[in-house]
């Protein structure tokens, strides 16, 4: 029989809709019934491509036993963390307090029935004690003998984590008047220039992630000072070893979530949405930067595996690929190479053997992932080809072993559409469509921009998720600012008039409803938001920029654009309030740095009109190297549904460029060679 979990959205909470556990989602129904029945609740957060939740689920969630002690002795609410970054967030910092180590999922974490406050947490447990973890069926009565022995000491706790969860978030001491200098633009290079590690690149050794916001910064810095060879070899070092790496998947495009050894050489298979849209947009500068063939190349790669694989007919992307098929990690993806050397002829096998280490010892549990060992150039020298032969047959190389992959048993996919998500791979479809030239990337992204207007854009207010047709879920503050941010990029690439009207409708919303008038910020549930045991208000990056990173940055240059002094002045309220934690570790507040460095030096706005054929050459002219302080829009001469700070920039029966830095405009241009020497 099922549980409770049958009927939700999330594929995740599908996955468990079977298991003999009396799962519950997050819900009133459940939160009172703990309370009514005096059970502390079993709360367990993951996700549908997490490979440790898998085995999770199978060795207890699955087991009749452990199920049976799960029943008897607690209320047990499974959450998406995908679905609920609120709750993950809140439960995420509560286990680091009370574990005193990072947390991670599956995240298990047993709440007091009253009030929700955590009392134990932990992350993955065995069904057998190993590894110097304690068994979960051991857990579960241990943690039921203590919730009855020791109610005093867990109602005098509850206070305790309350106060300890607030003082963890951002200070709420009041938007101040601070100087705001460029003092953590300096000190963010130097931090990140520290934890560089230069053998193969990245910020670590292992395992990597790839922390696309961190090569952001650097590309930026470098555009902002070119004496600075420095930045621009970090990040081409780690941009070049990854897309080498097998943390790329080098036949089908995209990027795995993280590397488990120091070389990029082998991944945690997973491949999630918001990773590759950060990606695409770096690869995409990175290209506009250096002109290296590679990066231009991954930059479509992702572009074409997000087409072809993660992007739903109505025109949303799909969340995350699962590490596993078959019951094993990685299995879709590693080769025998006996199996290789039967698709392949003699001279493709000679060639992507040598390329891919297949003439070398195994790397993956007997089995080879496919890693770039040598370049072409080297390899047609050491086999005698020409480089248009070596590219020949890698092309045909590839191709059969990609179809020859695509006929296994794929890695499940989570098909919900999450807001968030999607708009950072909107970005990262739209910033490389116009740097790459390539339209089919961009009509990819209007796609799901008007997907995500047309079914989570209800009553003016955005919602969080939505598969098979149901939306739901109120939007958080990520969700609102990578949106706003993801159409000017779009916009950019391809002007629409509704596109902007909606992103002001986006920008009110903030302010009205998550913004923290005291203290400047922004939280990061909306004001009529479920009411939880905390309400978070943070500025520091994670796996995703920061909400108010973005919403900073992206409010700022939509004030500038609008001449909207409102957007303008919330921006530079959250730079004072997150002031002390900018100054104290300006590397771990990269999209913070991004409206900090705007604050200083307003961006390039250039109004382009004409007529489309036109508009659309000088764009291109403009779009030939990497400046990461200018937007330039394109805007139809037939146009004149333009609001008001706009429609005063007229088209005079010639092509036009109107620009304007911060509050001064400067008087039209009327050639393309006088723009550009304006513009430098």
């Amino acid at each position: 029989m099922p549980n409770r979990l049958v009927d939700e959205t999330s594929p995740y909470l599908q996955q468990h809709a079977h298991n003999p556990v009396d799962w519950y989602p997050w819900n009133s129904e459940a939160l009172a019934l703990a309370e009514r029945e005096d059970k502390p609740i079993l709360l367990s957060i993951g996700y549908s491509a997490c490979h440790w939740c898998h085995v999770m689920a199978h060795e207890s969630f699955e087991n009749e036993g452990t199920a049976a002690l799960m029943n008897e002795l607690f209320i047990n609410i499974k959450v998406d963390r995908e679905e609920r970054p609120d709750l993950d967030r809140i439960y995420q910092n509560a286990h680091h307090l009370l574990a005193q180590r990072g947390g991670g999922w599956p995240l298990t974490v047993f709440l007091s029935p009253k009030n929700q406050v955590p009392f134990f947490a932990g992350t993955y447990f065995p069904n057998e004690a190993r590894h110097g973890l304690i068994s979960f069926s051991d857990l579960l009565r241990r943690i039921a003998d203590f919730y009855r022995s020791d109610t005093d000491s867990i109602a005098e706790q509850g206070p305790r984590m309350i106060a300890a969860l607030q003082s963890i978030d951002a200070s709420r001491e009041g938007a101040g008047t601070a100087s705001l200098d460029i003092t953590p633009l300096q000190g963010a290079r130097r931090q990140l220039e520290d934890s560089f590690e230069a053998g193969h690149g990245g910020f670590s050794d292992a395992p990597k992630f790839p922390h696309a916001t961190h090569l952001e910064r650097l590309l930026r810095h470098r555009a902002r000072h070119p004496e600075d060879d420095k930045a621009l070899e970090m990040a081409r070092r780690t941009l070049e070893n990854m897309g080498r790496g097998g943390i790329y998947d080098q036949l089908g495009g995209g990027f795995c979530r993280y590397s488990v050894d120091k070389f990029w050489m082998i991944p945690h298979f997973e491949k999630m949405l918001y990773d590759n849209g950060a990606l695409q947009a770096v690869y995409a500068w990175a290209w506009q930067t250096t002109g290296e063939y590679l990066f231009r190349e991954i930059a479509l790669g992702i572009g074409r595996w997000v087409m072809a694989e993660m992007q739903s007919p109505e025109g949303g992307y799909y969340s995350a690929l699962d590490a596993d098929s078959e019951g094993e990690e990685g299995r879709f993806y590693v080769w025998d190479k006996a199996k290789v050397e039967t698709l392949l002829e003699a001279d493709e096998f000679r060639l992507l053997a040598r390329r891919y280490g297949l003439d070398g010892a195994p790397n993956f549990e007997g089995r080879w992932h496919l890693h770039v060992y040598h370049e072409l150039p080297e390899l047609g020298e050491a086999l005698g080809l020409t480089e248009p032969a070596c590219h020949e047959l890698l092309a045909s190389g590839h191709d059969k072993l990609f179809k020859a992959r695509a006929k296994r048993v794929r890695p499940g996919r989570d098909e919900k559409i999450l807001t968030a998500w999607n708009a950072l791979m909107i970005k990262g479809m739209a910033i490389a469509g116009r740097n790459l030239d390539e339209p089919e990337l961009i009509d990819s992204a209007e796609r799901a921009l008007d997907f995500l207007h047309h079914t989570l854009w209800r009553d003016g207010r955005l919602l969080a998720t939505c598969k098979d047709g149901k939306a739901h879920l109120m939007a958080y503050l990520d969700d609102y600012a990578y949106l706003i941010d993801a159409i000017l990029e779009l916009l950019q690439a391809r002007w629409q008039s509704k596109a902007l009207r909606w992103a002001g409708e986006l920008a009110d919303v903030l302010l009205e409803h998550f913004e923290d008038r005291e203290a400047g910020g922004f939280y990061f549930t909306a004001d009529d938001h479920e009411r939880l045991i905390h309400r978070s208000r943070s500025f520091a990056d994670d796996a995703t920029p920061a909400g108010n990173g973005i919403a900073a940055y992206a409010l700022a240059r939509l004030g500038h654009l609008l001449g909207e002094s409102r957007y303008l002045e919330a921006s530079e309220r959250t730079l004072q309030a997150a002031w002390p934690a900018l100054q104290q570790h300006p590397a771990a507040h990269n999209s913070l740095l991004l409206a900090l460095e705007e604050y200083h030096q307003p961006p390039q706005i250039v109004i382009l009109r004409g007529k489309v054929e036109e508009l659309e050459k000088w764009r291109q002219n403009l779009e030939q190297n990497y400046a990461p302080g200018r937007m330039v829009f394109a805007i139809d001469s037939d146009l004149d549904d333009l609001p008001a700070p706009l429609a005063d920039k007229k088209y005079t029966g010639e092509i036009v460029a109107y620009v304007c830095e911060g509050t001064r405009c400067l008087p039209p241009e009327y050639s393309l060679e006088g723009l550009k020497a304006r513009l430098e």
